[in-house]
């Protein structure tokens, strides 16, 4: 007797994309998974889901997501919706935007900081508090 073999539909939703180290990309990455970047990334990146920048990540640019962790460095503009992490390993320059921020010891943060809601449009943001035009 044989047996009817379905076909597996692809899984869709918490696979984890990822930048090897080793690996540099130069552009713009829209996600609805996590992410994960051990590489080197210039550009953006936005993801409805988090993102985790590994001790050998970088980022030169921007980083739009929902949650994030960060051990490697980001240079750049970082908008989190929710929790933004950082590892006592992470080197952040540039302008944050976070519902929540956690920063462990040794971490270090250089970096203009708007926590609360209303994350979206960050440069317009600070350049209206601090009086600066782009």
């Amino acid at each position: 007797m044989r047996k009817d073999r379905s076909v597996k539909a692809p899984e869709t939703g918490n696979k984890q994309n990822r930048i090897s180290d080793g690996t540099s990309i130069t552009g713009e990455i829209k996600s609805e998974g996590d992410f994960r970047i051990d590489g080197k990334l210039e550009g953006k990146i936005e993801s409805t889901g988090k993102v985790v920048i590994g001790k050998s990540g970088v980022l030169i640019g921007t980083l739009e997501c929902k949650e994030a962790d960060i051990e490697g460095k980001v240079d750049g503009t970082v908008a989190i919706s929710g929790l933004l992490n950082l590892r006592a390993s992470a080197v952040i320059k540039g302008e944050v935007a976070t519902e929540k921020l956690a920063i462990e010891p040794g971490a270090d943060f250089n970096a203009s900081c708007v926590m609360g809601s209303g994350v979206k449009n960050l440069s317009k943001d600070v350049r209206k508090e601090t009086g600066k035009s782009a």
